[in-house]
């Protein structure tokens, strides 16, 4: 049997196309190499919204192309929002590479691989053939949680980000076609679904004027469906966070206590630089809304650190943001120009050494953030869908809260399984303790 191995870089949109992309190999008759070493089609399904993953992604494709040079009938595909942002030279840079496909071009994949025969003419796929992969086959990493992409592209404009060159103008899945996908996965056991969308929350308004509908009543629809017991959904964007959209969070059973609510900046000077199209006063008053109808609301968030023209005032806004908020845990990252955006181009771009100086203060305050608001965890009972073994102590199991937090806990349970933890410990990261009893399975 050929077998395949797929490398994903960047985001959860990517886990969920990767999903897409192992299922239907496996639907051409591959199998999953547990290495690219022993794989003899590699696929590279990745980012570039910032500097980081395109390096990570060169090093990787060296060694692929190495392998390829020691062993001919290797097959490599790019796939992703690298590919996409290089589709015009990729084939020059790399000409070892066979195919190139863009992040709504996955279907075509399979069309390339010539049904598993692997007569591949080198060739690409872009924006024009944008497709959701919704019907496509499916291997997910967990039978019980699943990935369910809702809308592909985004319509926002903010100044640092490359993702609408490279994903296109939003389109949103029409509500039957979601609901259907979500029916389907609840009867295959799956109990936690995760709807993805590059601004989740604005789903659904380029439907209109076929259909008026909005996020908050896709929640309410996937809320009805039995099986389903815990929803997700991920990213957001502030200025979409309506108060249809709050009221469901706050009536549905199954939608989860957490919001990933990106913030990127604390100053209001220089959201306006980003084109964020909120203020820190607008944000702060979503935060505040949001609490008072989810009372035991977890908030998470993004934060960039050294965009051009950020003075150490405008950085100790963000740091104050953190504090004032009190986010459960943040991602940071240091400002990476990405050619093709306004902010790329503007003036007062700040020093490495700046940069590295604010992201550890950063990262200081989240972190000290963080385990304030998981040691004020300890001692309450949380119900964790448990994901396996602990990664670090294989006598402990894992799993996380309805708040995302990640549990790791003495007790007797399988992977799938919803259990009530005692918190004994917490870290900035992590809570610790032990299983109490079991919740209804």
């Amino acid at each position: 049997m050929r077998r395949y191995h797929v490398t994903t870089f960047g985001c959860q949109m990517n886990a969920h196309d990767s999903e897409r992309i192992k299922g239907m190999l496996e639907e051409l008759g591959l199998g999953e190499a547990t290495d690219a070493e022993a794989a003899d089609v590699l696929v590279f399904n990745t980012c570039t919204i910032r500097e980081k993953p395109d390096t990570k992604f060169a090093a990787y494709l060296g060694q692929a192309i190495a392998r390829k040079r020691e062993r001919p009938g290797t097959v490599i595909a790019v796939g992703g929002c690298y590919a996409e942002a290089q589709r015009e030279r990729l084939f020059d840079l790399y000409p070892e590479v066979d195919v190139a496909f863009g992040p709504g071009s996955i279907p075509h994949l399979g069309e390339w691989l010539g049904a598993g025969g692997f007569g591949v003419a080198r060739g690409s796929f872009g924006l024009d053939d944008r497709a959701f992969a919704g019907e496509l086959p499916m291997h997910r990493e967990r039978p019980f949680q699943a990935w369910v992409q809702i809308s592909m592209g985004c319509n926002s404009k903010c100044s640092y980000c490359i993702v609408p060159a490279v994903r296109g103008r939003e389109i949103s899945r029409r509500p039957g076609e979601v609901v259907a996908e979500v029916t389907r996965l609840a009867a295959d056991g799956v109990r936690e679904v995760t709807l993805l969308g590059q601004n989740v929350n604005s789903w659904g308004r380029d439907l209109l004027p076929d259909i008026r509908t909005e996020f908050g009543e896709l929640l309410r629809a996937c809320d009805a469906i039995d099986g389903v017991e815990r929803i997700r959904f991920t990213s957001p964007h502030p200025k979409d966070f309506r108060a249809p959209v709050i009221a469901a969070m706050a009536e549905c059973d199954a939608v989860c206590e957490h919001a990933h609510l990106p913030l990127q900046s604390g100053s209001t000077r220089i959201l306006k630089a980003m084109r964020r199209t909120y203020t820190r006063e607008r944000y702060l008053r979503l935060v505040d809304e949001l609490r008072a109808a989810v009372p035991d609301l977890a908030l998470t968030t993004d934060l960039i650190v050294g965009f051009p023209g950020e003075t150490e005032a405008d950085f100790r806004d963000t740091l104050a943001a953190v504090e004032e908020v009190g986010y459960d845990a943040a991602f940071t990252f240091v400002y990476s120009p990405r050619a093709g955006t306004d902010a790329a181009s503007m003036e007062d771009q700040i020093a490495d050494d700046v940069k590295r100086d604010r992201i550890e203060r950063l990262v200081e305050v989240v972190q000290r953030v963080a385990q304030r608001c998981n040691e004020a965890r300890v001692g309450r009972v949380e119900e964790v869908l448990v994901e396996g073994p602990s990664r670090t102590d294989p006598a402990l199991f894992r799993g996380r809260t309805r708040r995302n937090t990640t549990v790791n806990f003495t007790g007797t349970a399988e992977p799938g399984e919803l259990v009530e933890v005692r918190i004994e410990a917490a870290t900035s990261t992590t809570l610790r303790g032990a299983q109490a009893v079991a919740a209804a399975a």
